[in-house]
């Protein structure tokens, strides 16, 4: 009753090209930290079994390490190997394919929001 119709479809309008970059920009971020890192490429896969070898874990995680060496609790933690060829090659075929996806959505977007 107190803005004129012209006044919601530039609303829309700006609010859709703001939220299209809001999103991409919390994506683009989120895939060149997840998967651009190169210790991690083509992706973390600890998030598929909760697992990761000594020197990572002490590197990103090196208070923990001391904590549970401190409490003489590293044992509990220790496995073996829990991937073999088939593991590592289904996931890391998964990893590119996310890869390649996040590179043509980024593509996508930057494409949607030029045009």
């Amino acid at each position: 009753m107190f803005l004129p119709g012209w006044a919601f479809n530039i609303a829309t309008i700006v609010h859709s090209d703001e939220a299209l970059l809001a999103t991409g920009f919390i994506f683009t971020v989120h895939f060149f930290n997840t998967h651009g890192r190169p210790e991690k490429f083509p992706m973390d896969f600890v998030i598929f079994n909760g697992q990761m070898n000594k020197e990572e874990f002490i590197e990103e995680r090196g208070d923990q390490w001391k904590r549970y060496e401190e409490q003489g609790i590293l044992e509990r933690f220790e496995v073996e190997k829990p991937s073999g060829v088939v593991y590592d090659f289904v996931f890391k075929t998964f990893g590119f394919i996310a890869v390649f996806t996040g590179l043509a959505l980024v593509v996508a977007m930057l494409w949607a929001f030029l045009a």
